[in-house]
């Protein structure tokens, strides 16, 4: 993106330099110039992968630079809080990134939802025979004594730490990433083999695979979540334009999912999906804009 922009920087330079009448020019690139470069940070989960880049197009739409960081969860609202980076369209709420809001909350300004209808749990292929967490100790060896997780700075982990304590489960819980918990799904799939892994909806592998989320009796995963958009303090001042877009940016999980797979195709390039989704859902994205 950042070649992009000093591309487009040089061609707009260089025709004010050639008009000879050229304050037309010059003044439409200073006020490409003055809207400014937006900082959006996220965490390298599909979900929030396809959600970042459709809102870094829309912005780059509307006039602005973007950049685009990835960290992990812990990471990422620190530099938020700190003004590191300007905005996030990926605090999961109420229960998985909790902790991160109550801690930073006040450096933090949350727009509220851009995404109705999430869950957490444990996932398991169909064919598998258990169907809840209470479960999982009598069928120990079944899942080679493991469940498989992501980073270990998700929240998603913190709920599961809890549920192996809760359930007093015998299970070891593994971390990872995003990429390899699937790889291990796959693979298991592929081999009609137990697993156990850390899911979230909206996620690509439940359009890919036949899974199923286990029973949590005890409800400590929570019930339906939203993916909330967090600004740092005084962007609207700032940049209220962009402000008001990431303020009105909101989609459905079948929209999302449309991204999702499309960021799932062999040498595919989630920037480039997300600019094809949003030319192709104008209609969409015009309520985003004229906010």
């Amino acid at each position: 993106m950042k070649q992009r922009t000093l591309n487009l920087r040089i061609r707009l330079a260089s025709l004010a330099l050639l008009a000879g009448a050229g304050v037309a020019v010059g003044s439409a690139a200073q006020a490409e110039e003055e809207k400014g470069t937006v900082n959006l940070a996220y965490v390298e989960w599909s979900s929030e992968v396809a959600s970042t880049n459709v809102v870094a197009a829309v912005l780059e739409q509307a006039g602005y630079d973007v950049d685009l960081t990835s960290l992990s969860a812990a990471a990422m609202f620190q530099a938020l809080s700190t003004g590191d980076a300007d905005a996030i369209v990926a605090a999961w709420l109420p229960t998985t990134h909790a902790d991160y809001m109550e801690r930073l909350g006040d450096s933090i300004e949350d727009l509220g939802p851009n995404l109705d209808g999430t869950k957490l749990g444990l996932v398991v292929p169909a064919y598998t025979d258990v169907d809840s967490i209470a479960d999982l100790n009598d069928n120990a060896d079944s899942f080679n004594g493991e469940i498989i997780g992501i980073d270990p700075g998700a929240g998603l982990m913190a709920l599961t730490e809890e549920v192996v304590d809760t359930y007093d489960l015998e299970l070891d819980l593994r971390s990872g990433s995003g990429a390899t918990m699937t790889a291990a799904l796959s693979s298991a799939i592929n081999n009609e083999e137990d697993v156990v892994v850390t899911g979230w909806t909206p996620h690509w592998m439940f359009a890919r695979f036949d899974i199923k989320y286990l029973e949590d009796p005890k409800n400590v995963y929570g019930g339906a979540e939203q993916i909330h958009t967090a600004v740092r303090q005084g962007l609207e001042d700032d940049m209220p334009e962009a402000y008001a877009i990431l303020d009105a940016f909101e989609w459905t999980p079948e929209q999302m999912g449309e991204v999702m797979l499309m960021n799932q195709e062999d040498g595919s390039d989630p920037y480039e999906n997300a600019k094809q989704w949003v030319e192709d859902n104008q209609d969409i994205v015009a309520e985003w804009l004229d906010s």
